[in-house]
């Protein structure tokens, strides 16, 4: 394993800047390969069909990416755009923009603190009944994306959850604006379209985005070992000091630029002013970047609960 080199300073990376034609390229590209693959899933033979699944599914992961760096505002360099951008990115990628946004923070604020890290809350080392081990074992073994939908409803939809987070009334009243308002679109789409038909158009699609992005989202900070502040005060993390808990994918060089370099999560953490498509200019050496079908092999011949409720100094499996 490589040992990473020091963080730069700011200054060292202050030239890399939002570009306004890098963003509009992949906001367009997203949008169009929606279109594409819901006009190739609406009328054709199977082949047509299954490919515009996979583009389908495609965009919705490529959304998520979107809402990711719409978030961080270093998709545009304009608060405006990035808003706009992450309102239809958090629609076409079942996620609500404010929502997203809180919650992100404050997984930057406390990563390393796997408590206080709504994102990592959940998979707290704790005693599993029966049926949660059958439920997650059958999951992982079967790539169900079980935690992909968990992480999606709880951290996202889940407004009592969320309340435990989040203690300002205003960005509160905020979520919930965007809750009801993402629900009522939903609603009206599908009365619009029906069930058969939406089923059609998105439903392999979304299956095929949701197992990616578990893929990827599990990738970046399970089975890495965290702290546990146990109700105590807890000093944040810095960016500098991220890096330990985390992990990053090295993805083919296409597919890495196509996503905005999501895998390079590493980098993202001691950096997260720099955009995502301009990550891998910064002169650094991820310290737990592992190719990733070397690390999906290794994560999935393991049993969920001991891979998403343990950590590799507690297994001795470093994946």
């Amino acid at each position: 394993m490589i040992e990473s080199t020091r963080p730069a300073s700011p200054a060292a990376f202050a030239h890399l800047r939002p570009g306004a034609l890098v963003a509009l390229g992949h906001c367009a590209a997203n949008l169009a390969a929606f279109g594409a693959g819901l006009w190739l899933s609406w009328d054709g033979g199977p082949g047509r069909w299954l490919v515009g699944q996979l583009l389908v599914g495609f965009a919705i992961l490529h959304a998520f990416v979107l809402l990711h760096e719409a978030g961080h505002g270093t998709l545009f360099r304009q608060p405006g755009l990035n808003l706009v951008a992450g309102h239809v990115a958090g629609f076409l990628s079942l996620i609500p923009f404010r929502n997203w946004q809180r919650i992100h923070a404050r997984h930057h604020r406390y990563t390393g603190w796997q408590d206080l890290d709504a994102t990592t809350a959940a998979l707290v080392p704790r005693e599993l009944s029966a049926l949660e081990r059958i439920l997650v074992n059958v999951a992982w073994a079967t790539w169900l994306p079980l935690f992909a939908v968990s992480y999606r409803i709880q951290n996202f939809w889940n407004l009592p959850r969320i309340a435990q987070f989040i203690k300002r009334p205003r960005d509160l009243r905020m979520m919930r604006w965007n809750v009801a308002t993402l629900l009522a679109l939903y609603l009206a789409l599908l009365a619009v379209l029906g069930p058969i038909l939406a089923l059609r158009l998105f439903g392999l699609g979304l299956f095929f985005s949701l197992v990616a992005q578990e893929t990827l989202i599990l990738s970046q900070h399970t089975h890495v070992p965290q702290r546990l502040s146990e109700g105590a005060d807890a000093r944040p993390f810095p960016p500098d000091e991220q890096e330990q808990f985390t992990r990053s994918l090295r993805l083919p060089g296409w597919l890495s630029t196509a996503l905005l370099h999501f895998d390079a999560h590493e980098l993202h953490h001691v950096y997260p002013q720099v955009p995502g498509y301009r990550l891998r200019e910064i002169d650094h050496v991820p310290r737990h970047e592992v190719p990733w079908l070397r690390w999906v092999r290794s994560a999935r011949r393991m049993q969920g609960t001991t891979f998403l409720f343990s950590n590799w100094d507690q297994t001795g499996v470093r994946v």
